[in-house]
């Protein structure tokens, strides 16, 4: 994972070059067609995403009237942050806009690696 994209996102903007090299090796690289699902409104939501090629709409289905884009985010914006502090499930769909690779950290990882890094966790909790 390029770390100049990681370093762009809020959460992970006051972590040092050391703990962002953590974040990246927990991190999974997924590709998407144009229009493909990555997550539905209602899912669990267990990871977070980063953008790092392509564009995502986020939306949401509107009875009667169909899919509403709140936004589309390009590179080096995420989403699904909010899976990190919420048990909830997922409050919107996210669909590839256009063929898109993005960087997926699971929940469960990026709690395990805050167990094992209290620095790091200190700034995590902190930016939350």
């Amino acid at each position: 994972m390029d770390l100049a994209i990681l370093k762009k996102v809020a959460l992970f903007a006051g972590l040092t070059h050391a703990q962002l090299q953590k974040v990246a090796q927990i991190a999974a690289s997924r590709r998407y067609d144009g229009s493909a699902q990555i997550f539905r409104e209602g899912d669990a939501a267990d990871a977070m995403y980063v953008i790092s090629e392509g564009k995502v709409r986020i939306s949401k289905n509107v009875p009667g009237i169909g899919e509403e884009a709140l936004a589309i985010l390009g590179v080096g914006q995420y989403f699904g942050e909010m899976a990190l502090i919420e048990q909830g499930p997922r409050s919107a769909d996210a669909i590839a806009h256009i063929p898109c690779e993005v960087w997926v950290i699971q929940k469960d990882k990026l709690d395990q690696l805050m167990f094992t890094d209290k620095d790091l966790a200190y700034e995590l909790l902190w930016t939350f």
